[in-house]
């Protein structure tokens, strides 16, 4: 059994300013999106990517992050904490950030994006997909320095079972690593792999809403649940839970429409 480290949040200080380990997570996420995306677009140049749309790219898809991850914390998770408490809605930098705020704040900017490059939505979202799931792990190990959103309790006889001392002295799932692991690396190695060759438009966005919907919805039974508006809708199943349902399905959806299309390839 292990005991969580309990990182010091502050990864350095430079006089009065100090760095903030959730922070450089993201900076690593930007970085990673960055980086893979110059690939993708040297593996596959019939899309027609440079180097100069994909940092454009990424300034549109970091507003749509910050943006939508911290009114979907604030909206669909802890509205009445927020509301009671407006100032601190803006301070990103303690951790708080929904995946799925963030995944609607990213569309818009995706919308935003081709509407004023002359891209269609579903080229773009297609050519992002296999790009995101290294932020996405990036962000679950800045959930664990920072020891939030750790998991439901465990037998003390799994061996990663983790103890965080300052919630109770129960040994639980590091459920942050599971999701790193899980909707990070698995999800980044399938997308990778399924973006490299032509597929038709929307196939490859399609994969991401159902791998991550079924990743994220399995992972929320090793996790610890936020109350959300959702909470106690139907016992057992969380917020996210019921945010990954309409992911799925519309995934499902896209890829079968995609498949009636063949030939309107990726662009």
């Amino acid at each position: 059994m292990l005991t969580h480290p309990h990182f010091n949040p502050v990864a350095l200080t430079i006089g009065p300013f100090s760095v903030h380990w959730y922070g450089l997570m993201y900076l690593l996420a930007f970085t990673l999106f960055v980086v893979l995306g110059r690939l993708h677009a040297r593996r596959r140049p019939e899309l027609g990517w440079d180097g100069q749309q994909i940092d454009d790219l990424l300034l549109y898809g970091v507003l749509g992050v910050i943006i939508g991850g911290r009114l979907g914390e604030v909206l669909f998770f802890e509205p009445a904490y927020y509301f009671s408490h407006p100032l601190e809605i803006v301070q990103i930098w303690k951790g708080g950030m929904s995946f799925h705020g963030g995944f609607l704040g990213v569309l818009v900017a995706m919308w935003l994006y081709g509407r004023h490059h002359a891209k269609g939505f579903w080229a773009v979202t297609d050519f992002i997909a296999p790009l995101v799931p290294t932020g996405l792990a990036a962000g679950r190990i800045g959930n664990f320095i920072n020891g939030e959103l750790w998991g439901r309790p465990v037998s003390s006889e799994l061996p990663w079972a983790m103890i965080f001392p300052w919630v109770d002295a129960l040994p639980r799932h590091p459920s942050q690593l599971y999701q790193a692991a899980g909707e990070g690396v698995l999800l980044f190695v399938v997308l990778w792999v399924y973006a490299a060759r032509p597929r038709p438009l929307r196939a490859v966005s399609a994969v991401f809403l159902i791998g991550y919907g079924c990743l994220r919805f399995a992972a929320e039974f090793f996790r610890t649940p936020d109350p959300g508006i959702f909470a106690g809708l139907v016992p057992g199943l969380s917020t996210a839970q019921w945010l990954c349902v309409p992911m799925v399905a519309v995934g499902i959806w896209l890829l079968a429409a995609s498949r009636k299309a063949p030939g309107a390839v990726q662009r």
